[in-house]
């Protein structure tokens, strides 16, 4: 296309102003943001707010799910992030992943492939009750058990809004099909028009690249979802103070990145023999540990600057890079 194209097709679509590539990410702020101050305050003062009886802000239930969130009071959790049980024989995932038994927790629990569409439905079924109006759910599922997961959001009243690819540097190795190296995570809401979302990122992609992280020599229950991931999910959608809700809390993933990041928790986790490394990991970090405003995840001027240099001039040589940031 010539240049006098694109200024006529601009026109046409009633742009006002020449685009200016990297411009607008100069000046990006995300909607919401909080000083490690104003995100403590917001942490303790919504604990007069929260309703969870006849459980508890801030604990585990060590319980079936199935049965505990029917317990739950309507509309009490502002976001959902769920890792739920494979559905594919444990013993083949502890050779194929090189997992050593004498590190994975005794207790574990999988789901027959069977009985999997119905314990889908069963659980996907019971979140929207629990889900306040503005909340959010973030589901991962391998390819094997996306049909059934993707049939009862339907069946459920869910909303999809994105389908999230998560590529990680793992593959089991193939000779007659293609490596699998990568999760979904099916990005949900209660309701379309109400949902809370902080566009932190300028341009947030729905392919996520992050490393699977390992705990060699190190106790846990089944796979880890990385923490980078998990974190991802709570400053997209989550303000301090909100409760994070997880059923199957496996490795305590969810309830240690929320309380870094300042928000509060609950979950469930059926395998009873999990508790003490809970504890463990929870009491090992205090509130806020992780926490940082949101406009740190941006790239920084000088970093921009030299992605495109023609932005120079929009930075004036009487401001300071710090002046610029604070506008």
């Amino acid at each position: 296309m010539t240049r006098s194209m694109k200024n006529s097709s601009e026109q046409k679509k009633g742009r006002k102003r020449k685009y200016i590539p990297g411009l607008a990410q100069l000046h990006f702020k995300p909607p919401y943001d909080w000083t490690k101050e104003e995100a403590a305050r917001l942490y303790e003062t919504a604990l007069d707010t929260i309703k969870l009886s006849p459980y508890s802000v801030n604990e585990i239930a060590y319980e079936d799910c199935l049965v505990g969130m029917q317990q739950m009071p309507p509309e009490s959790v502002d976001l959902v992030i769920a890792d739920p049980p494979f559905g594919i024989d444990f013993s083949r995932i502890g050779s194929q992943y090189n997992r050593k038994k004498a590190y994975v927790a005794e207790g574990y629990a999988e789901i027959s492939r069977e009985s999997y569409p119905e314990f889908t439905e069963q659980w996907i079924g019971l979140l929207k009750r629990i889900m306040k109006p503005t909340a959010s759910a973030y589901i991962v599922s391998g390819w094997t058990n996306l049909g059934d997961v993707l049939n009862a959001l339907k069946k459920a009243g869910l909303t999809l809004v994105n389908h999230i690819i998560w590529k990680y540097q793992f593959g089991v190795f193939t000779k007659r099909k293609f490596v699998t190296s990568h999760y979904h995570i099916l990005f949900v809401v209660k309701d379309e028009k109400k949902y809370f979302f902080n566009k932190f990122e300028y341009y947030p992609e729905d392919v996520w690249y992050i490393p699977r992280e390992y705990m060699p020599g190190q106790e846990k229950n089944k796979t880890k979802l990385p923490n980078e991931l998990v974190k991802k999910c709570i400053n997209f959608s989550t303000k301090p103070g909100d409760v994070v809700f997880d059923p199957f809390m496996g490795n305590a993933t969810t309830a240690l990145c929320a309380k870094g990041l300042y928000r509060h928790y609950f979950g469930f986790e059926i395998n009873k023999n999990l508790q003490p490394l809970h504890k463990k990991l929870l009491s090992s970090i205090n509130p806020g540990k992780d926490y940082v405003p949101l406009k740190t995840y941006l790239p920084t001027v000088e970093e921009l600057l030299q992605k495109y240099p023609h932005l120079k001039k929009y930075v004036t040589t009487d401001k300071t890079i710090k002046d610029f940031l604070e506008e």
